[in-house]
Order: C-alpha cells, then sequence, then structure tokens
C-alpha cells in the first residue's frame, strides 16, 4: 500500500509562495535599480550591477548564519519543542547585531581600496563609489531582517514575508524614482539615489517585521523576547550549524563577484549587457530559491520528525512544483526577448547584444532548478560543512571555466554566460550523489542542543 506523506502539495506551497514574494524584495531592488540606470548610462548601469554584486557579498555573510538558525528553528519545530525557539532566535540577534556592525566598518573603510584593485574603467569606479556612499548604510538592516525572514521560514508561518516585499517594492520604486530623476522635490542624485533607496526599503522592512512580530505572531509560545541570561553552548550549537554555511555562501556569492569582475575586463559595453542579463536571470530564478528553501526547511523538520525515510519523495514533489513554477516564466521571456531586454535600455543595440546571453540564461535557470533543491536539501540535514566542502570543490571549477573564456579563449559574453550551466550541473551531481550514497538517515531521532 502506497505509504501517505506528511508534506502535502499544498502545505509546501504554503511555506514557498510567501519565499517567493520574499526573494522577490532584493530581485524588485535590483531591478528598478537596472531599468533606471539603464536610462542613465551604460557606466551606471555597469557600477550599481558591480557595487551591487560587492554589496550582496557582504549580506550573504549574515544570511548564511540565519540560515543555521533557520535549520535549528525547523528541528525545534518537529521536536514539538518550541519554548527553545525564543533563545536560539535571541542569541542570533545578539551575533546578528554584531556582525552587521563589522561589515558596515569594513564596507565604510575598505571599499574604496578593494574597488581601486578589482574595476578598471575610471566612469565605473566612480560611479560605483557613489553608490556604495549610500549603500553600506544597509547593511545592518538586511542582516536582521534575514534573521526575521529564517525564524518565520523555519515556523512555516510565511506571510509576513509578503508583507515586507510588497512594503520594500513600494518604498524602493518611488525612492528609486524620486531620487535618481530628482523628481517630487527630492535631489537629484543618479546612481547615489539608487544606493539610497534601497537602504530606505531594507529600513522598511525592519520596521515591519518588528511591528507584526509583536502584534500578530504568538511569540509568548516560543519564550520569544524574553531576553534570559546568555547562553554561550547555546551560541556554539548555532555557530556549529550556521559557520559553514556562512563560509560557503561567502565562497558563491564571492565567486560570483569574480565572475563580473573578470567581464568587466571585457568593457563597459560587456558589463552593461550582463547588468541586464544579471537582472533577468534573478527574476527567472526567484521562484527556484524559494523552493530550495523550502527543501531546506522541510528536510530539517522530517529528520527532526523521525521522518527522514520521507525527505526524498518529498524533494521529487517540490522539484515537480518548482519546474511547473518556473516554466510558465520561461515561456514568456523566450517569446518576447526584444520587449525584455528594451526595458532595461533604450540602446537598441544593446538591447539586441543581450538576446544571445538571456537564451543561454534560460537554460541555465532550468538546470538550477533541480541543482539548487537538492543542495539545500545537504544543508538541511546539518551536514553545513560539507556543504561547503561540496560547492567550494564545484566552485573551483566555475572559476577556472570563467578565467579561460574571458582571458584566454576570449568568449563573446554570452558564452562566458554558460559558466552558470558549470555550476549548476556539477552541484547537481554532487547533490544527489550525496543524497544516494552519504549515510544523512540519523539511526535515532537527532537532537541539536538548543
Amino acid at each position: 500500500m502506497k505509504q501517505v506523506l506528511s508534506i502535502s502539495n499544498k502545505e509546501i506551497w504554503q511555506i514557498t509562495y510567501p519565499i517567493i514574494f520574499g526573494n522577490l524584495a532584493q530581485t524588485i531592488i535590483v531591478f528598478v535599480n537596472t531599468v533606471f540606470l539603464g536610462h542613465v548610462g551604460n557606466a551606471e548601469l555597469g557600477a550599481a550591477m558591480m557595487a551591487g554584486l560587492y554589496y550582496l557579498v557582504f549580506t550573504t555573510i549574515t544570511q548564511g548564519f540565519a540560515i543555521g538558525i533557520q535549520i535549528m528553528v525547523a528541528r525545534r519545530l518537529g521536536e514539538g519543542n518550541l519554548k527553545s525557539i525564543g533563545s536560539i532566535f535571541e542569541h542570533g540577534l545578539y551575533f546578528t547585531l554584531g556582525l552587521g556592525l563589522l561589515l558596515l566598518a569594513t564596507l565604510h573603510f575598505c571599499t574604496s581600496t578593494i574597488f581601486d584593485h578589482i574595476i578598471q574603467s575610471p566612469a565605473i569606479h566612480a560611479s560605483a563609489l557613489k553608490f556604495m556612499d549610500f549603500r553600506q548604510w544597509g547593511i545592518v538592516f538586511v542582516s536582521v531582517n534575514f534573521l526575521f525572514r529564517s525564524l518565520y521560514i523555519g515556523l512555516s508561518n510565511t506571510k509576513i514575508i509578503t508583507i515586507t516585499t510588497l512594503t520594500m517594492a513600494v518604498v524602493n520604486i518611488f525612492f528609486d524614482y524620486s531620487l535618481i530623476f530628482g523628481k517630487f522635490g527630492l535631489p537629484q542624485l543618479g546612481v547615489a539615489g539608487a544606493g539610497l533607496s534601497s537602504v530606505l526599503a531594507e529600513v522598511s522592512a525592519t520596521i515591519v517585521f518588528f511591528i507584526y512580530t509583536f502584534t500578530k505572531l504568538p511569540y509568548q509560545q516560543y519564550n520569544l523576547f524574553r531576553f534570559a541570561r546568555f547562553d554561550s553552548p547555546l551560541l556554539r550549537s548555532v555557530m556549529k550549524i550556521s559557520l559553514p554555511t556562512m563560509f560557503q555562501r561567502l565562497v558563491s556569492f564571492g565567486s560570483w563577484f569574480l565572475f563580473f569582475a573578470m567581464i568587466e575586463h571585457l568593457g563597459e559595453e560587456s558589463m552593461a549587457i550582463s547588468g541586464i542579463v544579471r537582472s533577468v536571470y534573478m527574476l527567472c530564478t526567484i521562484s527556484v530559491f524559494a523552493y530550495s528553501a523550502t527543501a531546506n526547511t522541510l528536510t530539517s523538520r522530517l529528520i527532526g520528525a523521525d521522518k527522514a525515510n520521507e525527505v526524498p519523495r518529498t524533494l521529487l514533489k517540490i522539484l515537480k512544483m518548482s519546474a511547473l513554477t518556473l516554466l510558465p516564466v520561461l515561456l514568456i521571456f523566450v517569446c518576447f526577448p526584444r520587449q525584455i531586454a528594451a526595458i532595461y535600455t533604450a540602446d537598441v543595440i544593446l538591447a539586441a547584444q543581450s538576446i544571445p546571453a538571456l537564451y543561454v540564461i534560460y537554460v541555465g535557470a532550468i538546470i538550477m532548478t533541480a541543482a539548487m533543491i537538492y543542495f539545500e536539501f545537504v544543508s538541511g540535514t546539518g551536514r553545513t560543512m560539507l556543504a561547503l566542502i561540496l560547492e567550494t570543490c564545484v566552485l573551483i571549477f566555475y572559476i577556472v571555466y570563467i578565467y579561460l573564456a574571458t582571458h584566454q579563449l576570449q568568449f563573446p559574453v554570452h558564452w562566458v554566460w554558460s559558466a552558470e550551466w558549470v555550476y549548476s550541473s556539477l552541484l547537481l551531481m554532487a547533490s544527489v550523489l550525496f543524497l544516494k550514497y552519504y549515510p544523512w538517515k540519523p539511526e535515532k531521532k537527532a537532537k541539536i542542543r538548543g
């Protein structure tokens, strides 16, 4: 008789769709910045992309820590140990605030020197610094936002993510338009206005998270905001899970930053094309990363509930739903390539030159669907150090391929983007091998201290 899964399609969708909106938040910021700055100039567009990716590398460190919190919260939910969730979150908040301030200091004092060594174009260099003069101040707020998102994803209570996303979108679009072009009596700041509007959007999300948590979440049930005595063994337990994920995210997104740094050596036109392609790629993969986050939290919850045998079939269900969500989006993008490219720039030639690279990343998005779901399963089992090792090995091949494509073989920019095929394919193969051959199922109910 066929075993009935405890995780239904409906429950997967209820967890995933608010995360899609949550992922849409940062994507909207990138999309709006790219669209508006694409009508200002190629240098400004390239600068916002380079500076935005540079900033993203720093945010992924805090995102990696937050994923460790997500794994522990989901495990506690599966165990039915709700009272310990508040303490886990609070210790995460202590660390997040300290880390956010440290990252802010690094951005403030080191950015100019780093850009001197990475960015060759004087125009892109100058604009990137203007962007970061404002953008850097958002790092503490985005760190807290990641922590709240992980709490709610771990609790499978993700409606607030939709609310914060809508708030960020409205705030970002209004101030982006107003500050870039000097509308509604506000100063015309150009590329610096894009950086400032992004910070204001992140601040608005932090405010909404706190208001919702105190008014809608039954936080007493989780012992939230009790701020009991500092528990160093608990923080060590959190760090044991989180540190490998932090380094894994840093290595992953740091490699993507290197990808664009190598493309910058090909010229401002290649950078402008890649700015458009990057934004479209992020739009395509919004649902991909949402379903992968669901795979992570459900893996941890099922293991906590002693239902590890259900994980492979649950992953397959998530993969099917992810593919069904992605394919209609890709179909629209494939059918209207010129119209999609024209959204970002009034330069007809630049829009046309972007189309081949767009087709390349559409294929990459399909491979990425399976790769990210199965890779996040690896982290969801709690083997975050192994996940770090696994992705680091894949990224070595990825970086070598990019270097050969840009410096040795002199590929056109659209074929440089085929590096995404290499990354996704290798990551998928490694993750599936882990699922099949690594003894990831606990012999008895696994507990993470907390």
